[in-house]
């Protein structure tokens, strides 16, 4: 995305605190006034001085101090409505950022890892920041400073003040190759700040398996090597920051040079008082300061460009394809037609899939790893769509029902259960079961065995779980994730190793639980213990993205296939 483009859809964000920035232009506009008025002065007390009045000698502390008391009060208006836009659109794009991330299709996730969003969201958003609003408020303020100050010479000798403009072309110039290479730096420091993130991410995720396997020196190398990176690109962006400014300013003062050395002439200043004369050079040397910082604001423009474009991008991204029109109370039967499906690496998954289930029924899926049942059920729940083929739900096909009325009649426990940082009971009443009742809640907590070890917690369903669960075992986790499933009551109940992480006994009670809540619902399991869904209606054999069996327990041990070897491995294993 061009540069321009970039920083008018940056611009974008500030229109909403318009009258901010009219308060800040007038601070502004104060300011470079009292650097105006500090030229003047000069003419004003050399000139009282030559002509002895009194008058004008005794009134010039005053102005002096009205000055300043002017200055303070435009840098206080300018600094701080600049600061009320800048936090405000940090707000703004953080928010917009965060809930384009929770609306992403599932193949998103696959392809960027939770550092590198993680370092957009925090990052990436403050330079973005500092490009809208810091580097706006350098430009306002130190631009109407020079504006000022030129307009002062202008109108005070503008033929000597032409000098000024000749290197205007070659400044120009060198802003602009160095504009295109802060850029590329930007762009390079910000990949290594989400390497350096997810790095982070995964050591903290994985510290179990760092620890076990003594991974502390791999990842400190990994990390050492990211911040180097980071480190060897910043380094890279100073030198060339610190190097344009100082040129810009050689080629000024060859300019204020020529300036000074023409001004002292006779002929030049002919005619003209002291006072006049030093307020002239006053203000050429003024120039300086406000010429130095807008040479050093480039560096955050370019890093907030960069930074901008890395967020507009995410931004941008499609969201789910949600073309569905209808909105159906769905009895849970399916049927997968001709279902194909292939990662985007070319892996296939599934092959000319044909199932057809009734509602009500309980259909187990069994087969080796990598068969495509976990595949299947993502399908099913629309987090990925069919390269091939169709599915339909009580005959409509999927796409055609809205993605939210779908899901909502779809619960799941998957085999890595997902819990959050907060109470056991915002836990298993989450999203959309908020406004459960808190009997509803102990219901299904009984339902799945978990009322028990609820209830022996510290402050029982009002105790914080903490990051991910873990201060709780894998067993109450995962009973934690099925009393959710079953609190939702959903026509379709989806169950993917649901009761792995269970000891014995705990097994043995849910299992009676789940057989209650599998009445009047289609239920769709994935096991690799056979012996749990031996009373299955159906169950349905997989190998390598094929159906290659399907019937009962008893008849699939008749047939001698697939099935009966997986039985007995099992069988021998145990």
């Amino acid at each position: 995305m061009h540069s321009l483009v970039i920083y008018r859809r940056l611009i974008g964000y500030l229109r909403p605190y318009w009258w901010a920035g009219l308060l800040v232009v007038l601070g502004y506009l104060i300011n470079a006034g009292t650097e105006v008025t500090a030229a003047r002065l000069m003419q004003y007390i050399i000139d009282a001085i030559n002509h002895q009045d009194q008058h004008s000698k005794n009134l010039f502390p005053f102005l002096i101090i009205l000055m300043f008391l002017l200055r303070g009060v435009g840098t206080f208006l300018g600094s701080y409505f600049i600061a009320v836009i800048a936090r405000n659109v940090v707000f703004e794009l953080r928010k917009e950022v965060f809930h384009r991330l929770l609306y992403l299709p599932a193949q998103f996730y696959l392809t960027h890892s939770s550092g590198h969003l993680s370092a957009k969201m925090i990052y990436d958003v403050e330079q973005v920041t500092a490009a809208a609003t810091e580097a706006l408020k350098t430009l306002l303020r130190e631009g109407l400073i020079v504006t000022g100050l030129l307009g002062y010479l202008f109108w005070s000798n503008w033929r000597l003040s032409l000098s000024l403009l000749l290197v205007a072309p070659l400044v120009a110039v060198i802003v602009r190759k160095a504009s295109k290479r802060l850029r590329n730096l930007s762009e390079k420091i910000q990949d290594s700040m989400g390497d350096v993130s997810h790095i982070v991410n995964e050591s903290i995720t994985g510290y179990t398996v760092v620890k076990n396997y003594g991974g502390q020196n791999f990842e400190h190398e990994r990390f050492t090597e990211a911040s180097r990176r980071n480190l060897s690109h910043s380094l890279k962006m100073v030198v060339t920051s610190s190097i344009n400014t100082p040129l810009i300013q050689l080629i000024m003062a060859m300019a204020m040079g020529m300036i000074i050395w023409m001004a002292l002439r006779p002929q030049i200043f002919g005619g003209t008082s002291a006072g006049e004369f030093v307020a002239y050079i006053g203000a050429a040397g003024l120039l300086s300061k406000p010429v130095r910082t807008l040479t050093e604001v480039n560096e955050k423009i370019q890093r907030g460009v960069a930074a901008a474009n890395s967020v507009f991008e995410l931004i941008d991204t499609p969201l789910e394809v949600d073309e569905g029109q209808l909105t159906p109370q769905l009895s849970g039967a399916v049927s997968f037609e001709n279902v194909s499906f292939a990662y985007p690496d070319g892996t296939v998954a599934l092959r000319d899939f044909n199932l057809t289930i009734q509602a009500g029924e309980t259909v187990a899926f069994v087969g080796r790893s990598g068969a495509g049942k976990t595949t299947l059920m993502s399908l099913l729940m629309r987090f990925s769509e069919p390269t091939q083929g169709q599915i339909r739900m009580d005959g409509q096909p999927l796409p055609e029902i809205q993605l939210a009325c779908l899901r909502n009649q779809i619960a799941s426990v998957s085999q890595q259960v997902i819990l959050f940082d907060t109470s056991v009971r915002e836990n298993i009443a989450y999203g959309q079961l908020r406004d459960a009742s808190d009997a509803a809640i102990e219901q299904a907590s009984r339902e799945a065995y978990a009322d028990g070890f609820i209830r022996q917690l510290p402050q029982g369903y009002d105790t914080i779980v903490g990051p991910s669960g873990l201060s709780l075992s894998g067993g109450q986790r995962q009973r934690l994730a099925i009393a959710r499933a079953l609190l939702k009551d959903a026509p379709l109940l989806i169950l993917d190793e649901a009761t792995s992480a269970l000891d014995n006994e705990s097994e043995h009670y849910i299992q009676q639980a789940l057989e209650n809540a599998m009445k009047n619902r289609t239920t769709l399991v994935i096991a690799h213990r056979l012996s749990t869904i031996e009373n299955a209606d159906r169950i349905v054999v997989m190998d390598q993205g094929r159906l290659v069996e399907q019937g009962t327990h008893q008849e699939l041990l008749a047939a001698n296939g697939l099935y009966t070897q997986l039985h007995q491995r099992q069988f021998q294993d145990s």
